[in-house]
C-alpha cells in the first residue's frame, strides 16, 4: 500500500472510532417538561367558534409526545379561528426552549397546518394573569423529523400553568378548513413534584371502568371489571401495568385532577396509547384486593427518580425505595437483582451504562437500608428490552423502569 494510501485509510479509521465513541458517549435528549407523560394536564379549551368542537381529547394529543400530525378542531372553520388551551404543570418549571416538530401538511384542499403558535404562562392560577413566554410562525418543513424552535423571551419567569393560542393556516384554500397541528415540546428546569395521593377510588367512562386503591407510593387496583393492575407513582403521574384473563396486557399512565377526574392514556396488547378518561363514580369498589400488595420479586417499578443523565437518587424517591426494601425485606435467602431499563433516546451503548449505574445506585440505597449485599446486585439492559413503543413519550416513559428479579 501507498505510504499516502495507507496514511488515508488510518485516518479514516481513527475518525470512525473517534465518531463511534462520541456516539457511546451521547446521552438522551433532556426531559420534555410540556407532556402528559411528565405530569402535565389539560384543564380547559377556548375556541372561536366554539363550533370546532376541539376539546380535551385535542388537548391531550398536542402534549402526548407523539410528533405525529393531528386534527385540532373535529368541524371545520374560517381563517380568523383560535384554539386556546390551558395546562397545569406538576411543579414551578423555568422553561428555556419551545419548539414544534413535523410541521407538514396533508395534500387535501379542506385541511391544513396552524400557522402561528404562542405560548404564554402564569404562576398565579390557571385564570392568569399571563405572560408571554414564547412565539413564533411556521413553515412547512421539508421533511419529517425537522423541528420548528419558537422565540424564547428573555428573562423567563416560574410559571405553573400555561397557556397554548393556535391559530391561522398554512395553506387555506376554503371559506371554512379543518385545522391540523402536532406537539408542542418544552424543556427546561422543573421543582421536584409532590406525590398525589388522589389514586383512590372508582371512576367509570366510556370504555372506562378502574377501581384503585393507593398506599403510599404504591397503587393496585382492577380495569374492565375484573383485570387487575399494579404501578406506582411519581409525582402527580401513575403508571401501571395489568392483564386480563386471556394474558393480555395493558399499560396506563394517568393523572387524577383537583376536580377528581381520571385523566389517562391506555395501550392494550402493544397498541398505540390512547386517551382513557373517566369520572368518579361514586360506586363501591368490586375486585380491590383486601390489602394492597407489598412491592418485591417479580414486580416492575416507575417512578424512581434520577435528575437527567444522572445516577444520583432523587430525595423524592425515598418512600418508593422504602417500599420496596419492606418488601423484599420478607424474601429470606433470596437472591435479588435490580434490572435498569431506559427508553431508546441517545446511544445504545450509553443508555446500556447509565441504566447499570442507576440501577446499582438502588442497590445501594436499599443496601443502605438493610439489604444483605451479598444477596443484592444490579444490571443494566439500557434499551435492549422494551415493554412498550419508543416512537412517543407515553412508551418512552413506561420502557424507563427498574424490575426486581428473585432466585434461589
Amino acid at each position: 500500500m501507498r505510504p499516502e494510501t495507507l496514511k488515508a485509510a488510518l485516518c479514516a479509521l481513527l475518525f470512525c472510532a473517534t465518531a463511534q465513541a462520541a456516539q457511546a458517549q451521547e446521552p438522551a435528549e433532556p426531559p420534555d417538561l410540556m407532556s402528559f407523560a411528565h405530569g402535565v394536564l389539560p384543564v380547559a379549551v377556548l375556541a372561536d367558534p366554539a363550533t370546532l368542537k376541539t376539546g380535551m381529547a385535542e388537548a391531550t394529543q398536542v402534549i402526548d409526545g407523539n410528533p405525529v400530525g393531528f386534527v385540532l378542531t373535529p368541524k371545520w372553520g374560517p381563517e380568523s379561528y383560535y384554539v386556546e388551551i390551558i395546562y397545569q404543570l406538576p411543579a414551578p418549571t423555568r422553561f428555556t426552549r419551545f419548539a414544534i416538530p413535523n410541521v407538514l401538511e396533508t395534500p387535501s384542499p379542506s385541511q391544513t397546518f396552524v400557522s402561528t403558535v404562542a405560548v404564554s404562562g402564569s404562576g398565579t392560577s390557571a385564570d392568569g394573569p399571563y405572560s408571554l413566554l414564547a412565539d413564533g410562525a411556521l413553515t412547512v418543513h421539508a421533511e419529517k423529523g425537522q423541528v420548528t424552535e419558537l422565540t424564547l423571551l428573555a428573562d423567563q419567569p416560574e410559571v405553573l400553568w400555561v397557556k397554548l393560542r393556535l391559530s391561522g393556516g398554512l395553506d387555506i384554500q376554503r371559506d371554512m378548513t379543518f385545522f391540523e397541528f402536532s406537539e408542542l415540546i418544552g424543556n427546561g428546569e422543573q421543582a421536584p413534584a409532590a406525590m398525589s395521593d388522589r389514586f383512590a377510588g372508582v371512576w367509570k367512562g366510556r370504555g372506562v371502568d378502574i377501581e384503585l386503591a393507593q398506599d403510599g407510593p404504591s397503587v393496585s387496583g382492577c380495569y374492565d371489571k375484573r383485570s387487575l393492575l399494579s404501578g406506582t407513582v411519581e409525582g402527580n403521574v401513575l403508571r401501571a401495568i395489568g392483564a386480563d384473563s386471556a394474558g393480555v396486557i395493558s399499560q396506563f399512565i394517568a393523572i387524577v385532577g383537583e376536580d377528581g377526574g381520571f385523566r389517562g392514556l391506555r395501550s392494550s396488547n402493544g397498541a398505540p396509547f390512547r386517551q382513557y378518561d373517566g369520572e368518579p363514580s361514586g360506586a363501591a369498589p368490586v375486585c380491590l384486593a383486601p390489602e394492597p400488595p407489598a412491592l418485591g420479586c417479580g414486580d416492575t417499578v416507575h417512578g424512581i427518580g434520577f435528575d437527567y443523565d444522572s445516577d444520583v437518587l432523587r430525595a423524592g424517591s425515598d418512600a418508593l425505595i422504602a417500599k420496596i426494601h419492606a418488601g423484599l425485606s420478607a424474601e429470606t435467602g433470596k437472591r435479588i437483582e435490580i434490572v435498569g431499563h431506559s427508553s431508546a433516546e441517545g446511544a445504545a451503548d450509553y443508555n446500556r451504562d447509565l441504566s447499570q449505574r442507576r440501577a446499582a445506585s438502588v442497590v445501594a440505597a436499599l443496601v443502605a437500608l438493610g439489604l444483605d449485599p451479598a444477596l443484592v446486585s444490579a444490571a443494566g439492559k439500557g434499551e435492549d428490552e422494551p415493554i412498550a413503543g419508543n416512537d412517543d413519550e407515553a412508551g418512552r416513559s413506561m420502557n424507563r423502569r427498574v424490575e426486581i428479579r428473585c432466585s434461589g
